[in-house]
């Protein structure tokens, strides 16, 4: 489970999905293996969590990285182009997208 905290100096990616209802279990299916089978072998990975919206036309990504060449090196691998090749044909769009914490807030 990946654990958010300000000053921590890890890479996090946000990567947003859209599809159609009728092919959100599907790609769901392939994030899940690719997150099982490869992703989460890579040197650098920390954690992950996917996100699906209630009318299933969405799925989130949040993942984070000990630094961003890790996470390049992830995206450039030939099993990894492969898979995303697969991906984008479950989906309309996807977009990865690089982000630093700025803030936190937890339950008083």
């Amino acid at each position: 489970m990946p654990k958010i905290t300000d000053g921590a100096e890890i890479q996090t990616v946000i990567t947003t999905f859209e599809m159609t209802p009728g092919t959100c279990q599907d790609l769901l299916d392939a994030l899940t293996d690719a997150y099982g089978a490869f992703i989460s072998k890579q040197p650098g990975f920390i954690a992950a969590g996917l996100h699906v919206n209630d009318a299933q036309t969405r799925i989130a990504n949040y993942s984070q990285w000990r630094r961003r060449e890790d996470f390049m090196a992830m995206l450039r691998s030939a099993e990894m182009r492969e898979r995303n090749r697969k991906i984008n044909e479950l989906c309309r769009s996807f977009e990865p997208v690089m982000y630093e914490v700025a803030a936190t807030f937890e339950a008083v």
